[in-house]
């Protein structure tokens, strides 16, 4: 139930919430924050790509039915970004392989056709531009922001 409450319902309830704000703005979007994993699962997180998927299918739903409203609804699938949080899940992924954070870190960004992982201010980048007038035609789409990470051409 956890894993509903921070991947789906977050997104649920904050949307819900403001839906009235948006429907009186002349620029409305909101952007869902997922995983590239929405389209290339990855292993052992069953519940993570599951639920994640579920977000990508609210935020296209909410595109096709609240067009009409001027709203735009649009997902960043961002690949493993420099965060806290991965930062703290190569310190569990370090203790669990008796390595080192660093031994993870550069495990993790050997998989990226890039060679590294992602920065935040990356990520931001696309989002600033997604949710700004300039993206004003652009709805209902799933923007992977991932080094290449994802394998398959669509």
């Amino acid at each position: 139930m956890k894993a509903i409450n921070q991947n789906l319902m977050n997104h649920v309830r904050l949307i819900k919430a403001a839906l009235p704000y948006l429907r009186q703005s002349m620029a409305a979007s909101v952007l869902t924050v997922t995983s590239y994993s929405v389209k290339q699962p990855i292993p052992n997180l069953v519940l993570s790509n599951s639920i994640r998927a579920a977000t990508v299918g609210l935020t296209k739903s909410l595109a096709l039915e609240l067009g009409k409203d001027g709203i735009r609804f649009n997902s960043i699938l961002p690949a493993w970004t420099e965060t806290e949080r991965v930062y703290d899940l190569m310190k569990a992924r370090a203790a669990l392989n008796h390595s080192t954070v660093e031994e993870e870190i550069a495990k993790q960004s050997e998989a990226s056709p890039l060679g590294r992982m992602g920065r935040p201010e990356e990520f931001a980048n696309m989002a600033v531009i997604l949710v700004s007038p300039v993206a004003s035609y652009i709805t209902g789409t799933m923007l992977a922001v991932d080094g290449g990470m994802l394998k398959g051409t669509f």
